[in-house]
């Protein structure tokens, strides 16, 4: 009873900053098939985000964009026709004397340019090197490669420190995590600091049993609900009715109020076809939420209705779907800060009938849908563009049933 006490009543003044997103980059020794990840939960003011395509200068490139952004040029996490994947989460504690709404301006407008450009990890350590200074650049930023490379890079204006995920002596069990403090920044200053504790302790686990998936990711850290800081985990089951009102705050869990897509991009191994890179992608506050898979190639033509917006639209048809669910967890209005009031009981309860619980099993088809398919094209070492527009109509189908049954939406 203590604990929730303390859950309940104390106030937490961590930084509490909406560009709060939290991320990994998994070397391929520490998967089960040997091929990279690339995770981002992204958390923003700009809660409605889409899936668009680019034709880029080098490579075309599929990435994450606001829906009310009508000519983007701003991507937040994508991967390109080179098997080149990106992403990044802001950091507050490189650059001194910035202010919060100034720091990495430029952060969205460089993964832009890098899909367009860039094929490597070396790539991108050249472009670092050879643009502009100041950069306007303050970010972790991760990325893989088809060649098997995995790197993160804590960036400032002016400089850059680089960590290697397939070294052991910089990341001894394959993974480099960030959230939104760099260690080549100032001690102590920054954010996520909490978020970052329940990254590596869960990264910890699963690396050294080599069970890190993006099916893994998306259960244990996209709707992870574990605050270490307080020794709790909502999913216990010891913090429902009748134990408790059912009701915590929202506060330095990895699935906040503020979050807006959660992103694997799985790569290949070296020697492996770069169009058989595959964006596993979650729209929306990530517990009332689905993934859906795309790819590069097509996707000119091929992308998802579900997971697009059109320039006259500030969302996609399953973000409206997510949002409706969404508003059901965070139902309390009454005065200032009520959005930090989660309900947890409709997310999760003894019943089994919360609603992550009603979509995990809807998850777990469409990745048993998706993964013989996507077996059958690394056999083949390539995508066949009619079994995916056929996939791309299954799913969609699927998933519009599911929330039309289970929710009337």
């Amino acid at each position: 009873m203590k604990k929730i006490l303390l859950l309940l009543i104390a106030v937490i003044y961590s930084f509490n900053q909406s560009s709060a997103c939290t991320s990994a980059v998994i070397s391929g020794r520490a998967t089960p098939d040997g091929r990279p990840l690339l995770w981002k939960h992204r958390d923003t003011d700009f809660l409605q985000n889409s899936v668009k395509y680019f034709k880029g200068e080098k490579s075309s490139f599929i990435g994450i964009v606001n829906s009310s952004a009508k000519h983007p040029t701003e991507v937040w996490m994508g991967t390109n026709s080179a098997g080149f994947s990106i992403m990044n989460t802001q950091s507050y504690n490189i650059e001194r004397n910035v202010k919060d709404d100034d720091r990495g301006t430029a952060n969205g407008r460089v993964l832009y340019r890098a899909l367009a450009t860039c094929a490597t990890v070396a790539d991108f350590k050249h472009f670092l090197d050879t643009i502009a200074k100041p950069s306007n650049i303050e970010a972790n930023i991760g990325v893989i490669d088809a060649q098997g490379g995995a790197a993160m890079f804590e960036i400032g204006s002016y400089r850059y420190t680089y960590y290697d995920a397939n070294d052991p002596k910089t990341a001894p069990n394959g993974y480099i995590a960030r959230t939104n403090f760099s260690f080549m920044g100032d001690k102590d200053k920054g954010a996520g600091y909490v978020r970052y504790l329940t990254d590596t302790n869960a990264l910890n686990i699963a690396s050294s049993n080599r069970e890190i998936t993006p099916a893994w990711i998306f259960s244990d850290l996209s709707r992870s609900f574990v605050n270490p800081l307080l020794g709790i985990d909502l999913r216990s089951g010891h913090y429902n009715k009748p134990e408790t009102s059912g009701w915590f705050v929202d506060q330095d869990f990895i699935p906040r109020h503020s979050s807006a897509s959660s992103v694997v991009v799985q790569g290949v191994k070296p020697g492996e076809n770069p169009e058989l890179t595959t964006m596993w992608t979650i729209l929306g506050y990530p517990p009332v939420s689905v993934v859906f898979p795309v790819w590069v190639k097509g996707a000119d033509e091929l992308l998802p209705r579900l997971l697009t917006s059109t320039p006259k639209e500030t969302n996609t048809p399953l973000g409206e779907k997510v949002d409706g669910l969404k508003a059901k967890v965070f139902s309390y209005h009454e005065g200032n800060g009520s959005e930090k009031y989660l309900n947890w009981e409709v997310l999760y309860n003894k019943q089994g009938d919360g609603i992550m619980q009603r979509l995990a099993p809807v998850e777990k088809e469409i990745f048993h849908r998706t993964e013989p398919v996507v077996e059958r094209w690394r056999n083949n070492n390539t995508p066949n563009l009619d079994e995916m527009k056929s996939l791309y109509h299954n799913l969609s189908t699927y998933i519009t049933e599911q929330y039309e049954l289970q929710f009337h939406l």
